[in-house]
């Protein structure tokens, strides 16, 4: 958990000047910020409004993901929903049903904005501003909810608490199609947001924007509300920012499509090996983990087996940024998306004196080839969803 904290640290300090915490603290909306770059998409910010409105603490809330705050009345369509926006990096604005630290249910109108990176186009964060629905809601017949949350009936559908981890596009259809067949989602009352809430909303991200914007300036990375086109420079979707924030182990991706072969992904445990923020490493040639002693006749077989496609293992002195030196136990593999081209490589490390310690039964060959098959089936399914998204 410490390493995962320190992640969230940087994930401010790197980006915008020391005093963006104060400055987001003294806006009066309710709101989270989280990143997807970090394993788990944690919340890495929430406003005072929003701790006072749920009644957590800011320990409590801090690494958490947005999931702790749904429960058995949350509608399992509107969080798919939300699951969607996030896969294609847009906004989204839904009615939802959360709940607070003592589990009593409320209505809110939930708006989430994607920020970019101004240099490489790259979604630093987003931004969820919560709007509690203050009118009564809009009577079909049968059930009633109160603005407390009370009175819930329980036709609604099951806990949304359980990750999905299928390809989300599916699961979408797969969920609308019970929708329609079963009536499950039919609810004879709803509570919607008026036009002044979503106005309130919008207005709420334009404020926090321009907080993030302006501090984003002292340290010449900026952010923006709208992602730039800047060609040769290379991002991967917090769709797939999350599915590789899952797997533990120290690995990189390098997309062999653009000039300089760049690291596009640096898991947290290559982060914590080398040395090296994320913001240091992303765009980077491998080649940096190199130095005076690393042997040149492995580094032409490294180079081979990308130019042939082919998998490849290595025992190689690498370097970490202070430039002490570790022996490298690097496997190589070319990464394929659903229509059968490379899309990257992956390159798992395990460090030598490491390599004599199972984890979890598995010998340092099976981890590493476990890595590889986990990073292969995110791919494909991003690569899948993409391509269901447009038919």
């Amino acid at each position: 958990m410490d390493s995962i904290l320190g992640l969230i640290q940087q994930s401010f300090k790197t980006r915008y000047s020391q005093w963006v915490r104060e400055a987001l603290d003294e806006l009066p909306d309710n709101f989270t910020i989280t990143d997807p770059s970090i394993s788990g998409h944690p919340i890495v910010f929430a406003s005072r409004g929003f701790l006072k409105m749920s009644g957590y603490s800011l320990e409590e809330v801090i690494g958490q993901n947005g999931k702790i705050f749904q429960g058995p009345k949350t509608n399992r369509r509107t969080v798919m929903e939300i699951s969607e926006a996030i896969r294609q990096e847009r906004d989204v604005q839904v009615n939802l049903v959360n709940y607070r630290k003592d589990r009593t249910p409320f209505w809110m109108l939930f708006h989430m904005s994607p920020v970019f990176g101004k240099e490489d186009g790259r979604v630093i964060h987003f931004v969820a501003v919560q709007v509690p629905i203050t009118r009564k809601p809009r009577r079909n017949g049968g059930v009633s909810l109160n603005e407390d949350g009370s009175g819930f009936n329980e036709i609604m559908f099951g806990s949304c608490r359980k990750e999905v981890d299928t390809n989300p596009v599916l699961e979408l259809g797969r969920v609308l199609s019970l929708d329609s067949s079963t009536n499950v989602l039919d609810i004879e009352e709803t509570c919607e947001a008026s036009d002044f809430e979503k106005r309130m909303a919008a207005n709420a991200f334009n404020s926090i924007l321009s907080v993030l914007t302006n501090y984003s300036e002292s340290t010449g990375r900026l952010v923006c509300g709208t992602r730039c086109s800047v060609p040769g420079v290379c991002y991967i979707s917090s769709s797939l920012n999350i599915s590789l924030g899952r797997i533990r182990q120290s690995f990189v991706l390098i997309d062999p499509h653009l000039p300089g072969m760049p690291i596009v992904y640096a898991s947290d445990a290559f982060l914590k090996l080398t040395g090296y923020d994320r913001h240091e490493i992303l765009g980077l040639n491998f080649a940096v983990l190199n130095g005076a002693d690393t042997d040149s006749s492995t580094l032409h077989q490294i180079k081979e087996s990308i130019q042939t496609e082919q998998a490849c293992t290595v025992h190689i002195l690498s370097y970490r940024k202070d430039k002490s030196s570790f022996w490298n136990c690097l496997h190589l593999s070319p990464v394929r998306n659903a229509s059968g081209k490379v899309a990257y490589f992956v390159g798992v490390q395990i460090e030598e004196e490491c390599k004599n310690k199972e984890r979890h039964g598995l010998s340092p060959e099976m981890r590493q080839l476990s890595t590889v098959g986990a990073v292969k089936v995110a791919v494909r399914s991003l690569s899948m969803a993409a391509g269901s998204s447009k038919s």
